[in-house]
C-alpha cells in the first residue's frame, strides 16, 4: 500500500477533502484507512488537522486549537487515541465560529 510505504519512509501525510470520491460529509472515513495503513490514531488526526493545514499554506491560521487560530471544534464520545471511530461516528456536538451547531 502506497500510504504505508510513505508513512514508513517518514513522509508527512495530509488528509484531504476528497468529497468528490467519498461523498460530502463522508470524508472523515479516510481516518480509518490511514490507521489501517499503519498510522496511529493520533498520526491520522494530525494528518487531517495539522498536516492538512500546512499542505495548503495555512498552518499558521488553522489546524491547531490555539490563541490566534481559527478553529471549529467537535466534541466526541469515546477516546479517539484508542479508537479512531470515535471521531468518525461519535460526534456529539459541533461548534463553528463560536456557535453551537444543531445537527
Amino acid at each position: 500500500m502506497t500510504v504505508s510505504a510513505a508513512h514508513d519512509a517518514g513522509v508527512k501525510i495530509a488528509m484531504g477533502p476528497d468529497a468528490v470520491f467519498t461523498g460530502f460529509g463522508q470524508n472523515t472515513r479516510e481516518l480509518h484507512w490511514l490507521v489501517e495503513a499503519g498510522m496511529t490514531p493520533l498520526e491520522a488526526i494530525r494528518a487531517a488537522r495539522i498536516h492538512g493545514a500546512e499542505s495548503i499554506g495555512a498552518g499558521d491560521e488553522i489546524g491547531n486549537v490555539e490563541v490566534g487560530y481559527y478553529a471549529d471544534i467537535i466534541a466526541i464520545e469515546g477516546d479517539p487515541l484508542t479508537d479512531i471511530h470515535a471521531v468518525i461516528d461519535g460526534v456529539a456536538a459541533v461548534m463553528k465560529g463560536g456557535e453551537l451547531v444543531e445537527f
